[in-house]
Order: structure tokens, then C-alpha cells, then sequence
């Protein structure tokens, strides 16, 4: 399948590592280059805005989709297109249905709950797109050494842990996403 829309979701701060900011900046250039619209959470400020501003300075489409209750609270301008939706569930929905696949750079808890969720989306079969962390300064080792405990706990398989992709590098990721199969893959059997 090939990607011509990719959600985002990341920190609406910077962090305390200026690698952050780089890394976002980096692929916020490579989608612009490779025309992969962005979609991601609306936001201007943290890593949120150095991905969506690197993508416009570099001639890229970004869309925006952020629920009525921060709408007004953020500023988001100077991107292609904003959605504004009900809440955070529609909101999700949307990045879902607008998304060919899912990364994940550096964030909070936000961050770490948007991933999860789209991660088990793909586990139960609601879809079958790559979904991948771009580890930058390893900052999801130990999220992914959780995940692994959970294997060795019996409370995923995996197959399914293994479907979670994950590089430093953001060419390499993305030829793990351009490669990845589009199976579901069962839950349940």
C-alpha cells in the first residue's frame, strides 16, 4: 500500500532533548519531500509544531484535527487544514479514517494513550495499517520492554507485539511501513 497520509502523534511540548525537535523537524522535511500529508493533533507549540511547520516550510499538506474544548485554547495556524470535532473520541476516529499509518515520536501520556489505542485497533482487527514508534534517543525502550513483559506474561501474543514497528531511523521506518503486509492477524484464534 502505498502512504500518502500519515498520522502523527507526538508531544505538544518539546522535551527536554533538543534531538526531539530535530528528529520531528526531519520528518516533518521528509514527508513534505516524499508527499505524505501529515495529520496530527492541530497543536503549534512543542514537537507538535516543529512536524507540522517543517512539512509547510518545506511545501507539504498538513491537516489538523483537534476537539471544540482545546480549539480555542491552542493555536494552530498556518497549516493546510484544520478539523475541528466534538470531542477526543471523534477526533481519533477521524485521524483513523484520514491516516494510511501511525507514528509515534516523543510525548506524554497523551502520546503513549493515542498509540496504545491505534496499536490495539490493529491487535482486535479494526484495521490492519502499520503503526511504528520512531525511537529517537531510544526514548520508547522501555515502553517496548513493557510490551515484552506483557508477552512473557501471556496477555498479548507475540505475533501481534511484533507487528509494532520501530526504528531510530526515520528511512528505515518508513521502509518498514512501506513493506508491512496488511494482514489481520486474529486475537481471538
Amino acid at each position: 500500500m502505498e502512504i500518502k497520509s500519515i498520522c502523527v502523534f507526538c508531544g505538544s511540548s518539546l522535551g527536554a532533548n533538543s534531538e526531539y525537535s530535530e528528529q520531528a523537524e526531519k520528518l516533518g522535511k521528509y514527508l513534505a519531500e516524499n508527499k505524505i500529508t501529515l495529520i496530527y493533533g492541530g497543536g503549534s507549540i512543542g514537537i507538535m509544531g516543529r512536524i507540522s511547520q517543517a512539512v509547510m516550510n518545506n511545501g507539504g499538506k498538513v491537516i489538523g484535527v483537534i476537539p471544540e474544548l482545546i480549539n480555542d485554547k491552542v493555536e494552530h495556524d498556518n497549516i493546510t487544514e484544520t478539523i475541528v470535532t466534538k470531542d477526543m473520541h471523534s477526533r481519533k476516529k477521524k485521524m483513523y479514517d484520514l491516516s494510511d499509518a501511525f507514528i509515534a515520536l516523543p510525548g506524554g501520556i497523551g502520546t503513549i494513550e493515542e498509540i496504545s489505542e491505534i496499536f490495539t485497533w490493529q491487535q482486535i482487527g479494526y484495521h490492519a495499517k502499520a503503526v511504528g514508534l520512531l525511537n529517537i534517543n531510544s526514548y520508547y525502550d522501555k515502553f517496548l520492554s513493557f510490551l515484552d513483559n506483557v508477552v512473557s506474561n501471556g496477555f498479548m501474543k507475540d505475533i501481534h507485539r511484533q507487528r509494532l514497528l520501530c526504528s531510530n531511523n526515520i528511512e528505515n521506518l518508513f521502509s518498514l511501513i512501506n513493506n508491512f503486509d496488511g494482514m489481520t492477524i486474529s486475537k481471538w484464534s
